[in-house]
């Protein structure tokens, strides 16, 4: 009798659609190492990101509201767990591999900054190198974590990270899934945070959108990934009806221009950008001020650039402000007497 592993990947060559990724045609890690007799590659590969570092900070992590007062709004932690749902209803569906399609969703913002996308940008601006959160997030899992070991992730889990946005085309259709899904979660939770903040109605949104998507957050998520899946089925490649993607796209469009760019929930990314490139700037003045583990990639020929860049990207929110207080805002002092 093999193990209980063994007796999973069976299923698998049993029960999953001819177009799935199979744990055992898996093309493996960059690592050899021991198979696990319970947990298939890519569950351990869910398990790993799920216990790290990097994920757990996510929570602390602007999805699109910077400091916003209340306690509704999403963070980077809780869109990624949306894209994670949206992406398992869908693998089930098309009878894909869940495991795959969770591990790969549950990376893919590993390597965003404090402050969303304004960080993203800021960063890309100062590195030569350049900075994009895809790229960082495989970074992450391949380097960072472990104190430098990473997490010897399957190459599938990687690529699918690394290729989830929008122009990006993912090796597997478990990574597609991901790469639609995660559009998917946040147009619609960007509106309901948007709506919950009064800076958009529902009627602000385009009636020839709505009429093709919904009238509610809810219904608008239904008929994306219900589209996702009957347009899909019986196919090597994840799509979404031409109308139904045209609507979706016109949707992120609106927000691009009503949320993501003008409104009063950008306001304070001036300030973030700011933090960040004094933040950036003193770290190049006083590199010896970044911590030990950092410091210590140069050895491998890892440039001051990149690794204050891995240093700042995997801040927090909060972890930010602190640093920026620390070194730039005067401190209270007492004189005697007084």
């Amino acid at each position: 009798m093999g193990t209980i592993r063994e007796m999973i990947e069976q299923m698998e060559r049993e029960t999953l659609s001819p177009y799935a990724t199979l744990n055992e045609k898996s093309r493996g890690r960059d690592r050899s190492e021991p198979q696990c007799d319970i947990r298939p590659l890519f569950q351990r590969d869910r398990d790993r990101i799920l216990h790290s570092k990097a994920f757990r900070r996510l929570k602390n992590k602007t999805q699109v509201f910077l400091t916003p007062q209340g306690d509704h709004y999403r963070t980077r932690l809780s869109h990624t767990l949306e894209v994670s749902q949206n992406a398992r209803t869908i693998a089930k569906a098309l009878r894909l591999n869940e495991d795959l399609v969770e591990a790969i969703a549950l990376g893919h913002d590993l390597g965003h900054t404090p402050f969303g996308h304004a960080g993203e940008a800021q960063l890309n601006e100062l590195c030569s190198e350049g900075f994009d959160h895809a790229v960082q997030s495989v970074r992450i899992v391949e380097k960072l974590e472990k104190g430098g070991q990473g997490l010897n992730l399957t190459w599938e889990v990687r690529d699918g990270i690394r290729n989830h946005g929008t122009s990006c085309h993912p090796s597997t259709p478990e990574g597609q899934i991901v790469r639609l899904s995660d559009k998917i979660a946040y147009v619609n939770s960007d509106i309901d945070d948007a709506i919950r903040a009064n800076i958009l109605t529902e009627d602000d949104i385009p009636l020839e959108i709505r009429k093709a998507l919904g009238f509610t957050t809810t219904d608008r998520l239904d008929t994306l990934i219900h589209d996702v899946i009957t347009s899909s089925k019986d196919s090597p490649e994840i799509k979404m009806s031409r109308e139904i993607e045209e609507a979706m796209f016109a949707l992120r469009t609106f927000l691009f221009q009503n949320l993501y760019k003008d409104s009063v929930a950008k306001t304070e990314e001036v300030k973030a950008k700011r933090m960040i490139r004094e933040l950036y700037i003193y770290y190049q003045n006083h590199f010896e001020e970044v911590p030990d583990r950092y410091r210590t990639m140069e050895e491998d020929g890892t440039s001051q650039e990149r690794i204050i860049c891995d240093y700042i990207s995997g801040m927090t929110d909060q972890y930010c402000i602190n640093k920026f207080n620390e070194y730039f805002m005067p401190k209270a002092w007492l004189v005697d007497g007084f």
